[in-house]
């Protein structure tokens, strides 16, 4: 099965193509831009396929990482997934930055529980624990750092993520930021159930930016 996989929940913006069948990446492209995914996705999705010398055709499967991370971001890549995967008649489901991060560590340094910690801000964090063979233990939330320090300690885990590599202040660029492996999301999502359901976004809070109030301005009389 080829599957195509899509990130646009971070600051990069990421496709890549894998064969599930002979278990291998063909194609993986990234592009760290922080923000402006709606724009260049497609011509990033152009360039993974053109490295694996495929057609858009060929994918018989969409994987997207639906968060939680960036909410414009994963609204972008989700809505995109859904579109390639009806046109093309194809299933196509959610991965979340959360199994990302804990299965990207596994592959390494396998053996032991994980806590998958991202910095939220706002004194939270989106967590969740997984066990050494990559079973989610919980559900994703947004936890207090106290929460999540009880979470690692009570589970002997090793917890990954944004939260634990807080950069220092005043770090320049992307320093720091969840980074989400686009060949391990295209893993994961061949390793989905066929009945999955269609992706949609983990939103772990609502959207920080809020309609701002007292500034309508009076309609005329005529």
């Amino acid at each position: 099965m080829i599957v195509l996989a899509i990130d646009t929940a971070g600051v990069d913006c990421s496709a890549a193509l894998y064969d599930s069948a002979a278990g291998k990446v063909l194609s993986a492209v990234t592009e760290t831009i922080g923000k402006g995914h709606a724009e260049r996705l497609m011509a990033v999705i152009d360039e993974a396929l053109a490295a694996a010398n495929l057609q858009l055709a060929a994918v018989e499967r969409v994987a997207v990482v639906i968060g939680p991370g960036s909410f414009t971001g994963i609204r972008v890549g989700v809505a995109a997934a859904r579109g390639l995967a009806l046109a093309l008649g194809v299933g196509s489901v959610g991965v979340t930055t959360l199994e990302v991060l804990a299965r990207s560590h596994l592959a390494e340094h396998p053996g032991q529980p994980v806590v998958a910690a991202m910095d939220a801000k706002r004194s939270e964090v989106y967590a969740q624990a997984f066990a050494a063979d990559g079973l989610p233990l919980n559900e994703p939330a947004a936890l207090s750092p106290e929460d999540v320090s009880k979470l690692v300690e009570s589970l002997s885990a090793t917890p990954v993520g944004s939260w634990v590599r807080s950069p220092a202040e005043g770090a320049a660029g992307f320093e720091g930021r969840d980074r989400f492996d686009i060949a391990m999301v295209a893993r994961i999502g061949a390793e989905k159930a066929e009945d999955a359901g269609r992706p949609k976004p983990l939103y772990l809070r609502g959207p920080d930016a809020k309609p701002q109030t007292g500034f309508a301005l009076a309609r005329a009389r005529e």
